[in-house]
């Protein structure tokens, strides 16, 4: 018969908080914000300052990625198109909001993204062939396109010497006014975007992906579009968005705040529901993955490959928030250490703290296969 076991001594929940508040007590961390959640049962096993909204940095794209998860299809991709116009001199270009549009050619083609000078390139072309060689003169108008991606392209039109006309259509109007295809393009699919935010913590895709969830859910396709969203997810698992103050899909802004509490309710209802298992599965792993592929190592050799979790980093901040695998229990946890003192120096300390930490409850559970006494002699 075979059983379950964990391969090391770890902490039991009964003896986690005298430990954790020990620890915790270390200046390295500033008097931090931490839960820890049984990820069966729900309990909390320890807390500190856990109801303290504090700057979540780049743990705040868990509620983008979950508001991604709840509004939009995974399997749904984004196309972009360009035309020449019915009109002349006009070219038209027709979005959908792609997040993955590179102004990069060579990253484009490396992560199959949506090249935006293999876009400006062939319109301009076009345009040439169309009008005796000349691009002056130029209209383009254009529907759903980010604000960057516009300014990309006035900038690509103007490294070479043309000044064209931009002029925001809605989408109708672009259908209507678009005449013969240039050329299009076709993003990876949401999971896949998404997988690719998590693991690397980009920014501008947190607050892309998030905005276009806000837009789904029926809200603005802005940052307080992004915030009633957010609030919307929250409630609609039960959890209370009051302790929460959103300012981008990012993290990235100082004006955000999230209380520990309210980040390890959402971690322990998206865990349970079927619907966020591509959340879960996009997160790093320690000292395997994306933003943790070299946490670990050497602070907790242990809890290599057993920590499943988002980073945050801000000048004078740093944070964590996951899941760990301890034995045959799982944890959910988030610590935030927002106060302190800003530079490389203090970051480094308190994340190689943080990992010490966790480091005391991490364990894989492995199957024990019994020993057979050999002297025992069956027919």
């Amino acid at each position: 018969m075979i059983s379950v076991a964990p391969a090391q001594a770890i902490l039991s929940p009964s003896t986690i908080p005298t430990v954790f508040s020990e620890m915790l007590l270390s200046p390295i961390l500033a008097n931090p914000s931490m839960i820890l959640i049984d990820a069966q049962s729900g309990e909390v096993v320890y807390e500190k300052n856990a109801n303290s909204p504090r700057k979540p940095a780049s743990t705040l794209k868990i509620f983008s990625a979950a508001a991604t998860l709840r509004y939009m299809d995974p399997n749904e991709v984004f196309r972009t198109s360009v035309s020449l116009g019915t009109k002349p001199k006009t070219v038209v270009i027709q979005g959908s909001y792609d997040p993955w549009i590179s102004y990069v050619h060579y990253e484009a083609v490396k992560m199959k993204r949506t090249s935006l000078p293999r876009l400006a390139f062939n319109t301009l072309s076009a345009v040439k062939k169309a009008n005796n060689g000349s691009a002056r003169g130029l209209t383009i108008e254009y529907s759903e396109l980010n604000s960057r991606d516009v300014a990309n392209f006035k900038a690509f039109f103007k490294k070479r010497g043309y000044t064209p006309i931009f002029k925001r259509v809605s989408s109708s109007v672009a259908f209507e006014n678009a005449d013969t295809e240039i050329v299009s393009s076709y993003s990876l699919p949401v999971s896949e975007i998404l997988e690719y935010m998590m693991l690397w913590s980009d920014n501008v895709l947190a607050d892309r992906l998030a905005k276009l969830a806000s837009k789904r859910a029926g809200n603005a396709f802005s940052e307080e579009g992004i915030a009633i969203t957010f609030a919307q997810v929250l409630l609609d698992l039960g959890i209370d968005p009051s302790r929460m103050i959103v300012a981008d899909g990012s993290g990235l802004s100082r004006e955000n705040r999230v209380s520990a509490k309210t980040m390890a309710e959402l971690l322990l209802k998206l865990r349970k529901d079927p619907q966020y298992e591509n959340l879960y599965t996009s997160l790093p792993v320690g000292g395997v993955s994306g933003t943790l592929r070299n946490r670990f190592l050497t602070t907790a050799p242990g809890a290599v490959g057993l920590v499943h979790a988002k980073t945050g980093t801000l000048n004078g901040t740093v944070s964590l928030a996951g899941y760990i695998e301890s034995g045959e229990r799982e944890y959910i946890f988030v610590t935030v250490a927002d106060k302190i003192p800003r530079g490389n120096r203090a970051s480094d300390r308190a994340r190689a703290l943080m990992d010490r930490i966790l480091g005391r409850i991490a364990a894989p559970t492995i199957a024990v296969v019994p020993v057979i006494d050999s002297t025992t002699v069956t027919s």
